[in-house]
């Protein structure tokens, strides 16, 4: 591995330049800066920690504007899958992780290389949302060793990691349409991604194949939380023919949705159909369980580790690209429709377990958690 030493002798600069290069120093040129960036990453270069290379790499959000302890990242179900394999893939390859806040500690003025560099790592795992791809491709393009995880890209030199779960949206529609379902309607996290765009696509195309029109006003978009899947049942049953079924494209709105749905008195799936997605296991934590569309997070994060260890260790050369497969999975959240809607539902009118019409159906979620309030501007309704 190069040593500082080489770094200079390849650049044709000093040591301190190097040095001041690497740590933003202003009094080094943007050209020779450049130059010295390409060199440290075209051979891989590592800051020492003390006397030994550093075995860290790391782990950021550049799409989220809050710190890594946001709770969406650290404790939401997918994030936290994906850490859990994430680690269990860097212990394979004896490497540590570290936790990166690029929108708090990067200057505006220093590279994406010179950041990790500073922060002492040697590579990095990226999350991103489609608002933030951009930086993605800055850092592939800066040529420091990185791997995006649940993104893909059509360019060259970014190294990433998917699951492809469209097709298995489109099965998933297809089988409420085969059922009866002609009122469908799709949930998905207001922040948009990749595995979120894809299920919206699938849910587009089973409707088209199927003939039947895409209607907008049965599309939400909330905030991925358990309140906002509430704010979105909520929102259906208001209306004067509530859709047959839902597909919630993501699992923590799904459960939060199930939720409310048996406070409300709406039972699953006699009144409504529910579809969901599941990363982990959180289907079998609703009743009745959960028809979804299922991806393992945990395996992509360890796919993701792996990917990243081998592009340092030069085993892989150029791109790490690999796509995992989703499945789809029929529970007991799903059967046909109703020979009468719903009806409408009145905000506020939330039956206690044991209530009236729906006791039965009133069961609580198992394993719930606490929320913040829903995205899109609305209040919270739980």
């Amino acid at each position: 591995m190069a040593s500082i030493r080489d770094i200079a002798k390849r650049a044709g600069v000093s040591i301190a330049t190097v040095s001041r290069a690497l740590n933003n120093d202003p009094v080094v040129t943007p050209r020779t800066r450049e130059k010295v960036l390409a060199v440290v990453n075209g051979e891989g270069y590592v800051a020492p920690m003390g006397r030994r290379v550093t075995t860290n790499v790391g782990y950021a959000h550049v799409g989220r504007q809050a710190n890594i302890y946001d709770s969406a990242l650290l404790n939401g179900v997918y994030d936290s899958a994906l850490v859990a394999g994430v680690l269990r893939g860097l212990d394979e390859s004896r490497l540590n992780v570290v936790m990166l806040n690029v929108n708090r500690d990067k200057a505006t003025s220093e590279t994406y290389t010179q950041f990790f560099v500073r922060m002492g790592v040697r590579g990095v795992l990226l999350r991103t949302t489609a608002q933030s791809r951009h930086i993605c491709q800055t850092i592939a393009d800066e040529g420091f060793p990185a791997v995006v995880i649940s993104e893909r890209f059509d360019s060259p030199g970014v190294s990433f990691i998917d699951c492809d779960s469209r097709a298995d949206s489109v099965r998933a529609v297809e089988y409420l349409i085969g059922l009866g379902h002609r009122r469908i309607a799709f949930a998905m996290n207001a922040v948009p991604d990749c595995d979120h765009l894809d299920r919206f696509e699938g849910y587009k195309q089973a409707l088209e194949k199927a003939g039947l029109a895409v209607d907008e006003d049965l599309v939400f978009r909330q905030r991925a939380s358990l309140s906002g899947g509430a704010t979105i049942i909520e929102m259906l049953m208001r209306r004067a023919e509530p859709p047959t079924a839902i597909y919630f494209g993501d699992q923590v709105l799904a459960v939060g949705g199930v939720n409310k749905a048996h406070r409300l008195g709406v039972r699953i799936p006699e009144d409504l159909s529910v579809v969901g997605v599941d990363d982990s296991e959180m289907r079998f934590s609703v009743h009745p369980t959960m028809t979804a569309v299922c991806q393992d997070a945990v395996q992509l994060g360890l796919e993701a580790a792996l990917g990243l260890s081998r592009l340092l260790k030069g085993t892989v050369k150029g791109c790490f690209r690999k796509t995992l497969p989703s499945y789809f999975e029929v529970n007991e959240s799903t059967g046909p429709p109703p020979t009468r809607t719903a009806g409408t539902v009145v905000a506020g009118t939330d039956r206690a377990a044991g209530d009236d019409l729906h006791a039965e159906a009133a069961a609580p979620v198992r394993g719930q958690a606490t929320s913040e309030g829903s995205g899109n501007g609305q209040e919270p309704v739980e």
